[in-house]
C-alpha cells in the first residue's frame, strides 16, 4: 500500500503529507480484507505521523489489520515522496527513536507480530553518508528491513548493501524517471537487495488507459472494448460467481439461479 498512490486515489492529491493516518488505515483495512489470508502486503506508514509515541500506535494499528509489514520514515512533516524536491529529514536521535518504538510494539504490543522497514530519505535531504549511518543504526535498534529512497546510482546501491550484511534491504524501482536506476530483479539480487517495490506501475497504467477510454468517448462517442474486458469477465473479476454461490445456500424461495460463471483466478 503506497502513500503515493492512496493520495492519488483517495484524494486526488499529490504525496505531500496531505493524507492521513486514519485515511490509511482505513484504505488498509479494505486491502487485508479483499486479499486472501496470509497474503503479506507493505503498509506505507510515511513519517508514521508524528513523533515516537504516534509512529507506536500507527505500527499497532497496522499490525491489527493484518498487514505483514509496515514501511517508515524519518522526514520532517509534511512529508512527501522521496523522489520530489526539497526533502528534509528530521534529527538522527528523532530518527532512530521512531525505528525503535516501532520495533518495541512489533515485540511487546498486543497486535501480533509484523515486519518493521526502517526508511531513510537523508540521501536526497543531506547526504549518501547520512543515510548509511542512519540505515546502520536502524538496524541496531531492531529494524527487520532497511530502505534508503532515491539512491542514485548502482555503486550507491552496492554501498548500501553492504550496510548491516544480515538485514534485508529494500530496493524501490520507481518508474518512469525516478532517481534511482532502473535493474533487473537479478541485478538487484547481485547486489544483495531482498524486496524490491514497483510503486506506480498499477496507479500510472490505471491512469493512462483512463485517460485514453476518456478520449475515445469524447472523440467517437464510444470507447474501444478491445482494451477492456467483456462485462462477464469483469463480474468474475469482481467477485460475483463466489457470491452468487453464497447467495443461493440463504435463497429461502428455492429458486436461485447460480449462472455457470468461471471461477476467478486467485486474488
Amino acid at each position: 500500500m503506497s502513500g503515493f498512490c492512496v493520495s492519488a486515489a483517495r484524494l486526488a492529491m499529490p504525496d505531500a503529507g496531505l493524507i492521513s493516518y486514519g485515511e490509511m488505515e482505513d484504505v488498509g483495512r479494505h486491502i487485508c480484507e479483499a486479499v486472501s489470508p496470509g497474503f503479506p502486503f507493505i503498509g506505507d506508514a510515511d513519517d508514521g505521523y508524528g513523533n515516537a509515541m504516534n509512529a507506536k500506535r500507527t505500527t499497532r494499528g497496522y499490525a491489527r489489520l493484518g498487514f505483514a509489514g509496515i514501511l517508515m520514515e524519518d522526514q520532517v512533516a509534511p512529508k512527501a515522496c522521496g523522489h520530489t524536491r526539497n526533502r528534509r529529514v528530521i534529527p538522527r536521535n528523532e530518527a532512530v527513536a521512531r525505528v525503535k518504538a516501532a520495533c518495541d510494539e512489533r515485540d511487546e504490543g498486543p497486535a501480533g507480530d509484523i515486519v518493521i522497514f526502517a526508511r531513510s530519505d537523508a540521501r536526497s535531504a543531506e547526504s549518501l553518508d547520512e543515510a548509511l549511518w542512519r540505515a546502520a543504526a536502524f538496524a541496531d535498534v531492531g529494524a527487520d528491513a532497511l530502505f534508503i529512497d532515491a539512491l542514485r546510482s548502482r555503486e550507491e546501491m552496492e554501498a548500501f548493501c553492504k550496510v548491516a550484511p544480515n538485514v534485508p534491504k529494500m530496493a524501490n524501482m520507481l518508474e518512469g524517471g525516478g532517481s534511482t536506476p532502473i535493474c533487473t530483479p537479478r541485478e538487484l539480487e547481485d547486489m544483495g537487495f531482498k524486496v524490491v517495490a514497483y510503486p506506480l506501475s498499477l496507479l500510472a497504467t490505471s491512469a493512462r488507459a483512463m485517460e485514453r477510454t476518456l478520449r475515445e468517448i469524447r472523440n467517437d462517442g464510444y470507447p474501444d472494448e478491445s482494451s477492456m474486458p467483456t462485462f462477464e469477465e469483469l463480474k468474475r473479476i469482481v467477485g460475483f460467481p463466489e457470491y452468487y454461490v453464497d447467495e443461493a445456500r440463504y435463497d429461502t424461495t428455492h429458486k436461485a439461479h447460480v449462472p455457470n460463471i468461471p471461477p476467478p483466478m486467485n486474488r
